[in-house]
C-alpha cells in the first residue's frame, strides 16, 4: 500500500543524516525507501528466505545493512556497533517497525528501556495495542505507563484489514513514539518504580488498596497510609492514574 508506506515515512520524518533500524522488514518494500532517504539503514530479519530476498534486493543500497536475526535476542548497542558504518551518529537513531501483536511488548521494551535508546520509533501494530500505549487515564496498563514513560505516544494513522493481502483478521494502526531525553517522571529507581506498577496492575479490576496489599503482602491498613501519603485514594483502580 503506497499511502500507508508514505504515512509511515512522513511520521519517521527521515533524512539524509538519519540511522534508522527497521524490525521485520519483510519483502524490503518500505527498506528500499528507507535506503533512498536516510544515512544508514539496519534491516533485522528473523525469516531466513526473507532474508535472501531482501539482500538480493537490497544489493545495490550499500547503505543498507540486512541482519538475519531474532530482534529479542540483540541489542540496540550491538546492531549500531558492529553494523553502522558511521559508528560516532550511533547515539541518535530512529526505529521503524511492522510489529506482530506477540513481540509487541518486548520489541518496544527493548528499546525504550535501552542505554541506547532511539530519538524516535514509528511502529505498526494491532489497533487494540496501539490504543492501549497511547490510553489516557481510565484505560491505562502496564504497557502503556512503561511507553508513556520513556516517551510521547501518538496515534498517527488507523489502518484498515483490508490494506493488507491477505488480509488479516484485527485493523491496526501506525504509532509514533518521540523518546524523551530523559524520564517523563523522575523516580529514585526506575526497576523499584516498576515492580510497583505490575503490582498495582496485577489485578486491575481491584482497588489500588487491595491489588497491592495482595502483590506486596502488606496489610491493607499500611498500603492504604502509603497512598495517602502518595495523595492517591485507595478505592481508585491503577487504569486511572497518570505519571503525573
Amino acid at each position: 500500500d503506497e499511502e500507508l508506506m508514505e504515512c509511515i515515512l512522513a511520521a519517521a520524518d527521515i533524512s539524509i543524516n538519519d540511522i534508522v533500524i527497521e524490525v521485520g522488514p519483510g519483502l524490503g518494500i518500505l527498506t528500499v525507501r528507507l535506503a533512498e532517504m536516510a544515512s544508514e539503514v539496519i534491516a533485522v530479519e528473523l525469516d531466513s528466505r526473507l532474508v535472501s530476498i531482501l539482500r538480493g534486493k537490497l544489493a545495490s543500497a550499500p547503505n543498507a545493512k540486512i541482519i538475519h536475526a531474532d530482534i529479542l535476542k540483540v541489542t540496540p548497542r550491538h546492531l549500531l556497533e558492529n553494523y553502522l558504518t558511521t559508528p560516532e551518529l550511533a547515539q541518535n537513531y530512529k526505529v521503524v517497525a511492522n510489529l506482530p501483536y506477540y513481540i509487541t511488548s518486548p520489541v518496544i521494551r527493548l528499546f525504550l528501556e535501552s542505554p541506547w535508546k532511539p530519538s524516535l520509533m514509528v511502529i505498526m501494530v494491532q489497533k487494540e495495542v496501539g490504543e492501549a500505549i497511547a490510553a489516557t487515564p481510565g484505560k491505562m496498563s502496564l504497557l502503556s505507563v512503561i511507553a508513556q514513560f520513556y516517551s510521547k505516544p501518538a496515534i498517527v494513522a488507523y489502518v484498515p484489514a483490508a490494506s493488507f493481502y491477505p488480509s488479516p483478521k484485527v485493523d491496526s494502526v501506525v504509532l509514533r513514539l518521540d523518546v524523551y531525553p530523559k524520564p517523563f517522571v523522575e523516580v529514585a529507581n526506575i526497576e523499584s518504580f516498576f515492580d510497583i506498577v505490575r503490582c498495582g496492575f496485577c489485578a486491575p479490576r481491584k482497588q489500588l488498596r487491595n491489588s497491592l496489599a495482595k502483590a506486596l503482602e502488606m496489610p491493607g491498613s499500611q498500603v492504604t497510609l502509603m497512598l495517602e501519603k502518595a495523595g492517591i485514594e485507595a478505592k481508585r483502580r491503577a487504569e486511572t492514574l497518570s505519571l503525573r
